[in-house]
């Protein structure tokens, strides 16, 4: 009894650490991801994101320009969610690839005063694609204000962003883990 005990333990243990999908852009992959531009603050930076590919190659495109006049700088395209990731999670792993710009994702939790507010992490998105892993220890608070760490099951919102510079932004985005 204890050997069958101790094989059950491995095998819960080693499903526990498996990655667990965030998203894969199947279904209705539109409805649950938005974009946003920093137009909703006055910038003037301007683009689209749209669900590609087909089977098991779906995969989320953002394209645009991003300008940095009139205090903009960002487009995104945002999932909000209410289930929490699960405990013990270490990180994020994304498939990318892009024009060899920096792209970011950002957090957002529910102790967040100010909407601009987020944990950042960046990535180069190299014309081939890529696994990116992105530990949440790398996630950098946007504000001092702001609390400096979180709790990784508390996120609510997930947003893919073209960020802070003046460029042409082209970034795919295959399935999102946890890992």
């Amino acid at each position: 009894m204890r050997k069958f005990a101790s094989i059950l333990a491995v095998v819960f243990a080693g499903q526990a650490m498996a990655d667990t999908v965030f998203d894969d852009f199947s279904g209705d992959a539109g409805a649950r991801w938005d974009y946003v531009a920093d137009r909703v603050m006055g910038g003037i930076s301007s683009g689209r994101a749209e669900i590609i590919g087909s089977g098991p190659n779906l995969r989320m495109r953002l394209t645009g320009t991003v300008s940095t006049e009139n205090n903009g700088g960002f487009i995104q395209v945002r999932r909000r969610f209410d289930d929490p990731w699960r405990d013990g999670a270490q990180g994020l792993k994304l498939q990318a690839r892009g024009n060899g710009e920096t792209y970011y994702v950002f957090l957002k939790a529910p102790n967040l005063s100010r909407v601009w507010y987020s944990y950042r992490a960046s990535f180069s998105a190299n014309e081939s694609w890529q696994t990116v892993k992105l530990p949440f220890t790398r996630f950098a608070a946007s504000h001092e204000r702001m609390p400096q760490s979180f709790d990784p099951t508390q996120v609510t919102s997930l947003a893919i962003v073209a960020y802070g510079s003046d460029y042409n932004a082209d970034v795919e985005v295959g399935q999102i883990s946890l890992y």
